[in-house]
């Protein structure tokens, strides 16, 4: 919005040129995104309280988290809030893949925040998974078809780039439309899985999106995108306003959500930016980096196939509990000690992510 109304300007004052500049819509999209997630959290945590939306423990769970129980949920309206506002603020709010990772943004939002709202209210188990499986593939197939539309006659929209090699570009053809879907429902439920400590989710979550800022602006650059030889479109440097945004609206939620959390995200925030995560990862053409990237959410989804697949064959755990972080809480390891190593684990992995764009 800013950059219609005021970069129009800077032919009558020079200084109105400067929201021309990406790095420059990115930075205030960053510190727009924290204020306002700073600002709206303690009346939403009121409310909640107020409404008695609090988090229901499993009694399966660990022990140590049944003092978790009545922490008021459903604070992804934080982030969502804070993200939405700030990148129709400082984007190009006409841009197609920005317009896109909104609406991936919100589909999924809208899926969480159903669930959530019938497990608080109604059942106490949110929606059938098969249910909600459903409308997360109807969500991704608007998602992917929307992207394919934008990018009809892109030579490149179906090609996978392989990390690592560089003249490794498979085209799947029409194959590409369920393989990207996988990705973005795959991306939503991994982080939704992961989300069960205080911090745990939303510490990762920001890595990957500074990851993919990275990867977003390299692309949309000519010059950048040509000395790493990445496919180059220009439409794609605004997705880094959004993935700015995302920052912000992350770390303002953190200051509440660490240890010892005072809300937490619910599906409607784990859904939505695990969502919009894979829909930028697709509209990058970084789908597969995704997997390195995201390796904290990917290796917590691994461990729940693992326990239920050794569990039906065996009869026996293969972990003490799953997700992968619960078996390390039954190891004895304090809640904040599996936090913070898995967010060293993230830095890491999004560090060899990005050493990829030389490696091609």
């Amino acid at each position: 919005m800013l950059y219609h109304l005021l970069y129009p300007l800077s032919d009558l004052f020079s200084a109105f040129n400067v929201f021309r500049y990406i790095t420059f819509r990115s930075i205030y999209a960053i510190v727009t995104a924290l204020v306002m997630a700073l600002i709206l959290a303690p009346p939403i945590i009121r409310w909640l309280k107020a409404k008695s939306i609090g988090e229901k423990i499993r009694g399966d769970g660990p022990q140590s988290h049944l003092s978790k129980a009545g922490t008021p949920t459903m604070g992804g309206l934080i982030i969502f809030i804070a993200l939405v506002i700030p990148t129709i603020m400082w984007a190009d709010y006409t841009n197609s893949y920005v317009l896109i990772a909104l609406t991936s943004l919100t589909l999924f939002a809208a899926i969480g925040f159903y669930d959530d709202y019938v497990k608080l209210t109604k059942t106490g188990k949110g929606i059938s998974v098969k249910t909600k499986l459903a409308w997360q593939v109807i969500s991704s197939l608007i998602v992917v078809a929307l992207i394919y539309l934008v990018g009809s006659g892109d030579e490149v929209i179906t090609r996978v780039h392989i990390p690592f090699f560089k003249d490794l570009h498979p085209d799947l053809g029409m194959l590409y439309f369920p393989f990207a879907m996988v990705v973005i429902v795959g991306a939503a439920n991994a982080v939704n899985l992961t989300d069960g400590l205080d911090g745990l989710a939303i510490g990762p979550i920001i890595i990957a999106f500074i990851a993919y800022l990275t990867l977003c602006y390299a692309g949309g650059h000519v010059r950048i995108a040509e000395y790493l030889n990445i496919p180059y479109k220009a439409e794609l440097g605004e997705l880094t306003v959004f993935c700015s945004a995302a920052i912000g609206a992350a770390l303002g939620f953190l200051w509440y959500n660490f240890y010892p959390a005072t809300i937490f995200m619910g599906n409607v925030g784990s859904l939505a930016l695990g969502g919009a995560l894979g829909s930028v990862a697709v509209m990058s053409k970084n789908e597969i980096i995704l997997i390195i990237v995201g390796g904290v959410f990917v290796i917590e989804a691994m461990s729940v196939m693992i326990q239920v697949t050794w569990y039906r064959f065996t009869g026996k755990r293969f972990f003490k509990m799953a997700p992968i972080h619960h078996h390390f809480e039954q190891m004895g390891w304090p809640e904040p000690q599996v936090i913070i190593r898995f967010w060293i684990i993230a830095i890491i992995l999004a560090l060899l992510s990005l050493s990829t764009l030389k490696l091609r």
